[in-house]
């Protein structure tokens, strides 16, 4: 048979390297819309080309309110059995920490906070770590940051957070007395203020920061006896800040330099590992110490609860789609497995519900049906339709009539709890209040006076450069918040604020004095062209 008969009835020849749409059609031109003429007009049916541009169209699922800058690697979690020198299992029966030597699939998000999807890495910004656990009991996310406290204590506050922190609404430029008017009026955020004003505030890549998950929770044993607990990453390449003047210099030449280094050292095999520490302290108010452990702004002191190795992380694969798996990945607090639990933290609290909401609004009511998200596990729920729903999460045998519970006709039915339930007694008046133990500053005063000299000659050389641009009244409430936290924290600043030209504008990006200089520059250094 002749090659010409045995394409008899073939429209198009298809290799495994074929170009098709969605629809699985063989794309014959890539190059040319469907014209009159090859100068046109364009005619209407061009269904090639009108299901490329409009997916195009959409290709971007709505950014992520905060935390929209970021990078991602898979990799795994390694247990040791062990919380210190006591067994895990004394303090929690989660699986994913039991077994010494068992290791858990994990992928991992670092990010930046404030800014959009393709602001520069070298701002001075908390940035994100989120961690997924793809446990055998099912997925646990650890979504924290990599400083270990936050600005806030009460989730009713986080949009004002933000939206002072973020470009001004006008502008569109971000403004530094907008940060400190709030943070001046928001006195429980000093200590925060203390660490991102200092060269914390600019860690020099993600392999080379700690993480934390900020808020506190709980632990629960077979028993269903509980704890409370804080989780800390702690980097085993080490932990490198940037000053200003550095993070200016690796901007001019590189915007995406962090997303670069986690991307190079793994493609190299250069694996970055961090170990999981926890604090541990009994669940109940505490009131021999001087804050509440529940409070987020706040570090638990070391000597008092050590910090217990429980496991370690590597990250050893980088992705193979950025948007399939860093875009899509979706994280949330509320994401536990049994042995874990939520504490009264009135931030964890707010936290659990709009983070998981968010990723509905974002990616899509079936969001956890992405592979990057899905649990390595069986799923077998009731849910039913939403935008993008492409798997039937039915179980085998499972009557395909029946989507509720409880049923006799053969639906799904509840799992067998073996561990006892915890039961944690609550008693008192619903009311808003903020928290009893809210010293502001003691904490911030203690980190001030363990900063290098190197630290604190940048962290009141940054907050004087915006601060000295701001409102007299904003500047007399952050200068009383130092001298309260520390004495020659407040004297500095109060000294460093006299001293300073009041000669600029606020409008710069945190830390960065004179930027507003720089359309005036780019005018005066702008070379002359004609047109063409």
């Amino acid at each position: 048979m002749s090659e010409k008969e045995s394409r008899t009835g073939q429209t198009n020849i298809e290799n495994e390297d074929t170009l098709t749409t969605r629809q699985g059609h063989p794309v014959t031109n890539n190059q040319n819309i469907r014209t009159v003429g090859n100068r046109g007009p364009a005619t209407l049916e061009n269904y090639d080309f009108i299901e490329k541009i409009s997916h195009f169209d959409r290709e971007k699922v709505p950014e992520r309110i905060v935390h929209a800058r970021g990078a991602g690697a898979h990799g795994y979690f390694e247990t040791y059995g062990t919380a210190g020198d006591d067994p895990v299992s004394k303090y929690t029966r989660a699986k994913v920490f039991q077994d010494k030597g068992k290791q858990t699939p994990v992928f991992v998000r670092f990010s930046t906070v404030v800014h959009g999807n393709h602001s520069p890495e070298t701002v001075r910004d908390p940035r994100g770590f989120a961690v997924k656990f793809y446990t055998e009991d099912g997925n646990w996310d650890l979504v924290g940051n990599n400083l270990k406290i936050f600005f806030i204590r009460d989730a009713m506050k986080f949009p004002d957070m933000i939206h002072a922190f973020r470009p001004d609404p006008v502008t569109n430029i971000q403004d530094s007395q907008r940060f400190f008017d709030f943070c001046s009026n928001s006195p429980e955020s000093f200590h925060m203020v203390t660490f991102v004003y200092s060269p914390w505030g600019i860690p020099a890549n993600y392999r080379m920061m700690q993480g934390s998950g900020v808020n506190t929770y709980r632990w629960v044993n077979q028993e269903g006896e509980a704890v409370l607990v804080k989780y800390h990453w702690e980097p085993k390449q080490g932990i490198k800040n940037l000053t200003m003047k550095e993070a200016a210099e690796i901007q001019a030449t590189n915007f995406n330099h962090a997303t670069q280094d986690l991307y190079d050292a793994i493609e190299k095999g250069d694996y970055p590992e961090w170990e999981l520490f926890v604090q541990i302290m009994s669940d109940e108010e505490h009131p021999e110490l001087d804050f509440d452990p529940l409070d987020d702004t706040k570090l638990w002191p070391e000597d008092q609860f050590p910090w217990l190795p429980v496991g370690k992380m590597v990250l050893n694969k980088n992705p193979e789609n950025y948007f399939t798996e860093v875009e899509q990945a979706s994280f949330g607090t509320g994401v536990l497995v049994d042995g874990l639990d939520f504490s009264d933290d009135k931030m964890l609290q707010g936290r659990t519900f709009s983070y998981s909401d968010t990723q509905r609004y974002r990616v899509g009511a079936n969001y956890l049906q992405l592979p990057i998200n899905a649990a390595k596990k069986r799923v077998a729920t009731n849910q039913e339709g939403g935008q993008l729903r492409y798997e039937n999460d039915k179980a085998p045998g499972q009557n395909p009539h029946v989507n509720y519970e409880p049923s006799t006709l053969g639906g799904l039915k509840e799992a067998e709890q073996t561990g006892k339930e915890h039961t944690p007694k609550v008693q008192g008046k619903l009311v808003r209040e903020s928290i009893e133990r809210n010293d502001n500053t003691k904490q911030a005063g203690e980190t001030y006076r363990q900063f290098e000299d190197w630290e604190k000659d940048e962290l009141i050389g940054n907050m004087v450069g915006d601060l000295a641009e701001c409102d007299q009244r904003i500047q007399d409430k952050m200068v009383a918040l130092a001298e309260e936290a520390d004495e020659e924290y407040g004297r500095r600043l109060r000294e460093g604020l006299a001293n300073a030209k009041k000669d600029g504008s606020s409008m710069n990006p945190l830390g960065n004095k004179d930027s507003e200089k720089a359309p005036e520059q780019a005018i005066k250094k702008g070379h002359e062209a004609d047109p063409y």
